[in-house]
């Protein structure tokens, strides 16, 4: 298939399958100087890129999954681990704001539950910017 036409089919744009064919995501047919042709699986490959970025995973972890067409189950259990702690602090979160819309305290700041959230906050803010200098 001719990159316009994917790019058609797909509704990914032209140059971010040129970027995925660079990083070794998908397989270019042409070579240098010529139109890019690609595979007829690329638009299920596009789906799995897709789906790994949806999931969390980097670009180069979805193109190690793709390059040794095996998916690392591990990697799979550790991301959805992931994922579920992250849902479960958010519902936290969320139950927390609900809590300070309709708290009877005078100010939000007055309110106990207002303040463990801006705690838990806090604390989970300093460990984000610490991994992130690491």
């Amino acid at each position: 298939m001719d990159i316009a036409d994917v790019a058609r089919r797909t509704g990914v744009p032209a140059s971010t399958l040129r970027y995925y064919a660079n990083k070794g995501l998908l397989r270019s047919l042409a070579g240098r100087g010529q139109r890019r042709q690609f595979p007829a699986d690329t638009a299920e490959r596009l789906a799995l890129i897709a789906l790994g970025q949806a999931a969390g995973f980097s670009l180069d972890e979805v193109a190690a999954m793709l390059v040794e067409q095996q998916v690392d189950r591990q990697m799979l259990l550790a991301k959805a681990d992931e994922i579920d702690r992250k849902v479960r602090r958010l519902q936290a979160m969320s139950k927390g704001l609900r809590h300070a819309a309709a708290c009877p305290a005078a100010h939000h700041l007055h309110c106990p539950t207002f303040q463990r959230l801006m705690q838990v906050s806090a604390s989970q803010g300093k460990r984000g910017r610490s991994a992130a200098k690491a």
